[in-house]
């Protein structure tokens, strides 16, 4: 487990310990601020994990409440176990059971949420001072797989660019590092996601037309384990494009059984 303090931002990250390939080195859960504290995704419930944030929050003088950039089980998970500690703090969520219900531009304690949807429908990033919380929307490290929800796409890419827009100097990730460079990180995450658009555009201009011809052309470099990953994001792109006009027709899309990877970087 590893703890990170930005002290000039009044934010404490613990690291859980559930590495993994698509969960890089663990969950981040961020705590900010104190008297009392709000916890930004309590992550998975592993006992150590949950023992060292309820110390952080006894610490910091209680808990305000818990807001989930997203509610993946890497993230979420834990939410009943610190509310049972805390007497049912307040929850903040895109969705599900929730005392606040997010939505752009709404605060939430310290907290304000700014949609950055495309990994998952419910997905908000949380802006304090200077400070991007981005859940699984950039991450430390890798990119991330765009689940083809309607519009997920281009509602990921608007996102991005909102971030972009604010005035930030750290993205604190739900996983992986730090980022210290939040502009050059949130450029290389909208020109990657272009750059794919463009590969896949130019291989169907040349004839392809199958799952496995257009994973071969535009995710040339993902390994055999993150296939499953890029098939998702595959079919995200394809519905943009065809949201577009710009999808040729004859072109085979992926198996709806394909579409469930857990929480992989492509």
């Amino acid at each position: 487990m590893t703890r990170t303090e930005l002290s000039e931002h009044g934010i404490v990250g613990i690291r859980a310990a559930n590495p993994g390939p698509f969960t890089l080195s663990g969950t981040n859960t961020w705590i900010v601020e104190s008297g009392p504290a709000w916890l930004v995704d309590p992550g998975p419930a592993l006992v150590e994990h949950r023992d060292a944030i309820v110390a952080e929050l006894q610490r910091r003088g209680g808990l305000g409440g818990i807001a989930l950039t997203h509610d993946h089980h890497d993230h979420s998970e834990g939410v009943a176990a610190i509310r049972e500690r805390f007497d049912g703090a307040p929850l903040a969520a895109g969705r599900g059971p929730a005392a606040v219900r997010l939505a752009d531009g709404v605060s939430f304690g310290p907290l304000r949420a700014v949609a950055t949807p495309g990994h998952a429908p419910d997905h908000f990033s949380f802006i304090h001072r200077r400070a991007a919380l981005t859940g699984d929307a950039v991450l430390g490290e890798g990119s991330v797989f765009i689940a083809p929800d309607p519009h997920a796409l281009t509602g990921y890419l608007d996102g991005l660019r909102k971030l972009r827009a604010l005035d930030l100097d750290v993205l604190l990730p739900g996983h992986g590092p730090v980022v210290r460079e939040p502009f050059a990180k949130l450029d290389e995450y909208i020109a990657h996601r272009l750059d794919r658009e463009r590969r896949l555009v130019a291989a169907l201009a040349l004839g392809a037309r199958t799952v496995d011809e257009l994973l071969d052309a535009a995710w040339t470099e993902v390994p055999e384990l993150l296939r499953p990953a890029a098939t998702v994001t595959l079919a995200a792109h394809l519905d943009k494009l065809a949201d577009e006009g710009r999808l040729p027709d004859g072109v085979q899309r992926p198996a709806k059984d394909s579409l469930t990877p857990s929480e992989p970087q492509v």
